[in-house]
């Protein structure tokens, strides 16, 4: 079995909060293009069941991927607060579809702990466990999201 592998621990800095069930989780501000509301998808046959298709913004042909689908969550109807995060994903836009986002914070470096678990999982697209008051934020390591066959699987939709 192959040793589970970890992110590097991210440094201090901006993160934009999103939800995922009850979740919080957050990625790097400077990985964000924008965020809109949900918009029609065109499904694409034969991709992974967590790529949802791909849509066009403003001209440009953008993948698709369903966080909760990714990470292994039930999926759930779209709701008015579940919106498109448009992402900088290895030098490629992605739109990652979120429950709702919340906002930008601050998070200190010594406000974030290593995502050490203890327990034989990959944490490699966690960056790190952010405290913000009494909440727990999961720091996304964005580029780590998708595997490298998978990001070549979803390399091929855009433009």
């Amino acid at each position: 079995m192959p040793q589970p592998t970890s992110a590097p621990v991210v440094k201090g800095g901006q993160f934009l909060t999103f939800r995922l069930m009850k979740e919080k989780y957050g990625i790097e501000i400077l990985k964000v293009r924008e965020i809109i509301g949900m918009i029609d998808i065109t499904p694409v046959p034969q991709t992974p069941p967590f790529v949802k298709g791909v849509i066009n913004l403003r001209g440009k042909i953008i993948p698709v991927v369903d966080l909760r689908i990714k990470f292994g969550m039930d999926s759930t109807e779209y709701s008015k607060e579940t919106c498109m995060i448009i992402v900088d994903l290895k030098a490629k836009q992605v739109a990652l579809i979120v429950d709702a986002v919340h906002d930008v914070v601050d998070l200190k470096s010594d406000n974030i702990d290593e995502a050490s678990f203890g327990i034989q999982i990959n944490t490699e697209f966690i960056s790190g466990i952010g405290k913000l008051g009494s909440e727990v934020v999961i720091l996304l390591q964005i580029d780590r999201i998708l595997s490298s066959e998978e990001f070549v699987a979803v390399n091929t939709l855009g433009a």
